[in-house]
């Protein structure tokens, strides 16, 4: 099977390059926690900040994204919206996060903490990605990591769902 990806930064790169000693980075498309069989032995995801885009390959994983961080700023009044074109999503979600957060952090950064606290995301978080993603602002950086931590939610939902009907 090739796998086709497009990276856009270093540590994207250096993800690829490991692929040859992880090889489970490299057979994520037919896993079974992605589209999950009755009789399938599902492993839990893993996903790292290195490794966002790899996951992003699937549509229905794409929108369910979109849609759980649309439900994450929605709960405090902010709108984030999505054109549908599925192959640019990362970086249309990307860079329309990068907006709203900088105009969060000038006008009302208490509600972009409120925010942060839904997603889930400490500063921690954030200073592991910045090291990851020394090329981002923070804004960028904070940016990724809520895109990061709501794949990272809607995988896990994914995981536990099937795993959960594969008992039943």
């Amino acid at each position: 099977m090739l796998i086709l990806i497009k990276f856009k930064y270093a540590a994207d790169r250096r993800m690829l390059q490991s692929m040859d000693t992880n090889p489970y980075l490299a057979i994520f498309i037919e896993n079974s926690y992605l589209s999950p069989s009755k009789n399938a032995k599902m492993d839990l995801p893993n996903i790292t900040h290195t490794n966002v885009d790899v996951f992003l390959n699937r549509e229905d994983i794409i929108l369910d994204t979109i849609a759980q961080i649309m439900k994450d700023f929605g709960m405090f009044g902010v709108e984030i919206h999505f054109s549908g074109h599925i192959d640019d999503a990362y970086h249309e979600l990307h860079q329309q996060l990068v907006e709203q957060i900088d105009s969060l952090l000038i006008h009302n950064s208490d509600l972009l903490m409120s925010i942060l606290y839904q997603v889930d995301i400490s500063d921690r978080d954030i200073g592991r990605t910045q090291a990851d993603f020394p090329r981002y602002n923070q804004v960028e950086v904070i940016a990724h990591q809520i895109i990061f931590r709501d794949l990272k939610k809607v995988l896990f939902r994914r995981y536990f769902s099937a795993k959960s009907a594969g008992e039943n």
